[in-house]
């Protein structure tokens, strides 16, 4: 029993959150991901969970409410109002009488109720005017916003993306370099146990082992790093696991682009957001030019009047009465404001005309510079990837040789750090070449968000 009744009263206590427009918090599950993460699906979740783009969706939301509350002076305005009174002293009233004097006399009762429902329908006045004439670009300049607020987001989670892909390339080539040096280190020692060699060789070893673990440490805690930003973009919390798949061919794949393509100002969002603010400020101008017509309306007030000096008598009589009409409401002399506003409205339009012009000359910049970047890094990448494979292939014949006791140990130190930078400096490029194409695509208007 005392189970139900603890049932019954969490049910009342929803029901009673749920009809006052509350609702009780609740803990936000965990996410945990079945399988490692790639690009698209890091950047299709951020596009749903992060508090940016959610914020964009309510602004959405806060603007169609702001239309439906101009647009609704379109509609009727009905009101009810009632009053009750009681008169402590009726007034007086001076009435001729019959000598052809004047006798002041008391009238009307002591308690007195009135209801009264009133009713007013816009025909026309520029209020109304304007929030219909700016409905539709306002509409489209707040989902015009959400999709920049996208876009933007999506760019800056594939370079969030690609900044941990590096740090864990880096990660790679410093563990297989300590691989490498500890082989070497072995081998050192062996040959200064054997006493083949002196010292200075495994010494050298041992130097060169500390400071690549000391650079895979800081590139493992860059990689944490650049993790949790980016979990932040994606609306992550800190402590949610997060792991992400790639393909190595893909992203070579993926470094190629199409740098013969030109840009199109008018494909990008800022272009078309400042389009959408003129056409707001279009009718804005309107509704100052044609501020000097009149506003019309239709009005109608039904009253209800009670009167009784017996107050318990106060509703058994009524008086009625009712009328309707037309009203127009013309200004005449305001002192120069309409036509100030409308200055000022004309001037805000030709700011308008110099930001377009301004926003279109920032984006041809930033797609010459995004694209100069992408073709240096490109270059680094190409040279870098011949580099990787010529230090590769001299470091197996170095080191062949020093096991042979031609070559000393220090050539194959100097081999070693040569490959172990060029293959930094590929990964380095790759990412870049990676991160400087998503700057060219955005600048482009042609960055893909789903």
């Amino acid at each position: 029993m005392r189970k139900l009744s603890v049932g019954i009263g969490a049910i009342v206590m929803w029901a009673l959150l749920v009809l006052s427009g509350q609702t009780p918090a609740t803990a936000q599950p965990t996410t945990s991901f079945a399988a490692p993460l790639t690009l698209p699906e890091c950047v299709r979740y951020a596009l749903q969970n992060q508090p940016v783009v959610r914020q964009a969706k309510l602004d959405e939301e806060v603007n169609e409410a702001d239309i439906r509350i101009g647009l609704a002076g379109w509609l009727p305005q009905v009101g009810l109002t009632g009053n009750a009174q009681r008169a402590f002293q009726l007034p007086f009233v001076v009435l001729p009488n019959e000598q052809g004097g004047v006798t002041p006399r008391q009238v009307g009762l002591k308690n007195t109720s009135t209801f009264t429902l009133s009713g007013n329908q816009a025909i026309y006045n520029q209020d109304v005017w304007l929030a219909r004439r700016q409905a539709r670009p306002s509409r489209e300049f707040a989902r015009q916003n959400t999709a920049l607020v996208r876009t933007n987001l999506a760019a800056d989670v594939s370079r969030s993306f690609y900044d941990v892909l590096l740090n864990l390339q880096q990660v790679r080539v410093y563990e297989s370099d300590i691989v490498r040096l500890g082989r070497g280190l072995k081998d050192a020692r062996a040959r200064y146990e054997a006493g083949i060699n002196d010292k200075i060789d495994y010494k050298q070893a041992e130097i060169a082992l500390n400071t690549s673990r000391a650079a895979r440490k800081q590139a493992q805690e860059s990689v944490k790093g650049n993790l949790a930003r980016l979990k932040e973009l994606m609306g992550l919390s800190g402590t949610q696991p997060l792991t992400l798949n790639y393909d190595s061919v893909r992203l070579e794949l993926d470094a190629a682009l199409d740098t013969t393509a030109g840009v199109e100002p008018t494909n990008r969002l800022e272009i078309k957001l400042l389009q959408t603010q003129k056409v707001l400020q279009s009718a804005q101008i309107g509704y100052y030019r044609w501020g000097f017509l009149p506003a019309v309306g239709a009005y109608g007030t039904y009253n209800t009047v009670f009167q009784n000096d017996n107050l318990g008598d106060l509703y058994s009589r009524r008086f009625p009465s009712s009328f309707g009409g037309l009203q127009l409401s013309l200004p005449i002399l305001q002192g120069g404001r309409r036509l100030q506003n409308l200055r000022r409205a004309r001037l805000l339009d030709q700011r308008l005309d110099e930001d377009v012009t301004a926003t279109r000359n920032q984006i041809n910049t930033e797609f010459e510079q995004a694209l100069a970047t992408y073709k240096g890094f490109y270059a680094d990448y190409q040279y870098g990837k011949q580099n990787l494979a010529l230090a590769r292939e001299v470091f197996d014949v170095v080191n062949l040789q020093y096991r042979e006791g031609i070559k000393p140990y220090l050539d194959v130190l100097v081999a070693q750090t040569t490959l172990r930078s060029a293959e930094l400096t590929y990964n380095v490029a790759l990412f870049q070449v990676l991160t400087s194409k998503v700057e060219v695509l955005r600048a482009r208007g042609e960055l893909a968000v789903e």
